[in-house]
């Protein structure tokens, strides 16, 4: 049971997957498996601490889900971002990540309100919609760990 509606989990064939949309795939045979649009999100604390500044309530990071957060940069500095490196592992920023309804739950209560995409669709305003995270596709394989260095090579 998910917010009151019956949900079913499904076995999904190994292989599967779908392609991205050409208008942000890097190479034309990209795709994801399981994730929602893109294998990676990322999003620096300065940006939620910048949203947080604007908020009556801060909202914690958990309510974007990114797989990966940086710190030590600009707010924002990610949205020009159009490459980077982490360890070994170069990958391309490729699409801003326009917020949908879920981060206006509490992950802890399941409470929901207008917070944060009212206040993001006032001064983040995309053709996409409300948008906070860029979506990333990485380009090769290797081992990310919590406190290597991001190298932003373009």
């Amino acid at each position: 049971d998910w917010l009151g509606v019956t949900v079913r989990l499904v076995h999904v064939a190994d292989g599967f997957n779908r392609r991205l949309n050409p208008e942000y795939a890097v190479n034309s045979d990209d795709h994801t498996g399981f994730a929602d649009g893109y294998p990676i999100l990322i999003i620096s604390e300065e940006s939620l601490q910048d949203l947080n500044s604007r908020l009556d309530s801060p909202v914690p990071m958990n309510r974007f889900r990114p797989n990966l957060v940086v710190k030590g940069c600009e707010p924002f500095a990610e949205d020009a971002w159009k490459r980077i490196r982490i360890g070994g592992v170069e990958m391309a920023l490729v699409k801003p990540c326009a917020r949908c309804v879920v981060t206006t739950i509490d992950k802890e209560t399941l409470v929901k309100s207008k917070e944060p995409l009212k206040t993001l669709g006032n001064f983040r305003k995309h053709k996409l919609g409300a948008i906070f995270g860029v979506n990333v596709i990485p380009l090769g394989e290797g081992r990310l760990e919590v406190g290597m260095s991001v190298e932003v090579i373009q």
